[in-house]
């Protein structure tokens, strides 16, 4: 285990290499193109900011793990060989599952493309996932259910990847919020990976928290004055959304018994990481709907803007949200030992309703206040 520990560490240093060559020319052609997300009333950035560094994410994971590969072959390591021969249907429709989602969005931040055909490509995306002969087949005692037939599975799965990827695609509303959502994710689904010893997957993991280290650093602390700032675009949101979900299912399947270090549910070991952008966009629907708005329409209802709202600064935000992801994931992991599935999930949805409880009455106050001191 020590050795792909080490390989996994060698995976995320050379996607960080990698990506501080590949993000500087983005950066470079956005501005000789003009190439820009330029602020609106919606928007919480004031200066023009190309958004283009999700074209960054894809090529630098494959180049890792491909050049990883090559070399574990030219040294005789057979144990990777092995794995990734062993995985290749997963990794093979996987990778054109990726590479169709990545040019769709390419597609989507250099021309725009409507919602609808993004979500019809969504849908084959996660065919080809269902190709690659992972999806939902236990539910893990969620509802008292365990086994289940392909004919749930299969629409099932189709839903949970398009949720999961619309859901970080959503959540990408402040520096460094979906990257650093999806970096505490790959770390847990990296770590998973290496205790029931599947390199492969930890070494994809690994490579992808790389490239989003190296785009957190010119998104968070990039100067828009000199340039060096970025945005992922929808092109890195629905990508890095699809690997963590195609990573999640691959954890998924994997029976209980593959987890005696961690001793918990295997739905709460993949869900635990995704509960704050997957929780926030069910609220935000339901919201849109009660209010009889158009769900899939953009607004400023998301729990980075209640936080803003109440007065934190962007950064801050950030890291509180961060933070608390963390902080519910090491806090389910270690209790699943201690506590029913269905009663962990009921607790974790009754906190996430008080907490946006107490948002919206913070948010009214300062607006009451506002508006006294206005009268």
């Amino acid at each position: 285990m020590s050795l792909w520990i080490l390989n996994s560490f060698f995976a995320m240093l050379l996607s960080i290499l990698f990506a501080g060559i590949l993000i500087p020319q983005i950066l470079l052609i956005s501005f000789r193109k003009r190439l820009f997300d330029t602020p609106d009333e919606r928007k919480i950035h004031k200066m023009a900011v190309p958004r283009l560094g999700g074209f960054a994410f894809t090529p630098v994971i494959i180049l890792t793990v491909s050049l990883l590969f090559g070399i574990s072959i030219l040294s005789d390591n057979t144990e990777l060989e092995n794995d990734v021969w062993a995985n290749s249907q997963v990794i093979s429709f996987g990778i054109c599952a990726l590479l169709i989602m990545y040019l769709t969005g390419m597609a989507d931040d250099l021309i725009g493309i409507r919602y609808s055909a993004k979500f019809f490509i969504q849908i084959f995306c996660s065919i080809l996932i269902i190709g690659a002969g992972i999806g939902v087949t236990n539910f893990h005692g969620v509802l008292g259910i365990h086994e289940i037939s392909p004919w749930i599975g299969i629409p099932f799965t189709i839903v949970l990847v398009v949720y999961v990827v619309n859901a970080l695609n959503l959540i990408d509303g402040i520096d460094g919020l979906a990257s650093g959502l999806a970096s505490a994710t790959l770390i847990i689904y990296g770590s998973a990976f290496l205790i029931i010893d599947q390199p492969i997957y930890a070494i994809i993991s690994f490579a992808a928290l790389g490239a989003l280290i190296q785009f957190f650093y010119y998104n968070v602390f990039g100067d828009p004055k000199r340039g060096k700032k970025i945005f992922m675009g929808d092109t890195g949101s629905l990508t890095i959304g699809l690997l963590i979900v195609l990573l999640g299912l691959v954890l998924l399947m994997r029976s209980p018994e593959k987890f005696p270090q961690f001793q918990t549910n295997p739905v709460i070991l993949v869900i635990s990481p995704l509960i704050i952008p997957s929780f926030d966009v069910a609220r935000v629907f339901l919201y849109r709907i009660r209010m009889h708005g158009n769900p899939f329409m953009p607004d400023k209802n998301h729990i980075h803007h209640k936080l803003l709202a109440i007065g934190l600064k962007q950064r801050m935000s950030m890291v509180l949200i961060v933070i608390s992801s963390v902080v519910f994931s090491v806090i389910n992991i270690f209790v699943s030992k201690y506590i029913n599935v269905n009663l962990l999930l009921l607790i974790d949805i009754l906190i996430w309703t008080l907490v946006n409880m107490w948002l919206s009455r913070q948010i009214r106050n300062r607006k009451n206040k506002a508006q006294a001191n206005f009268g």
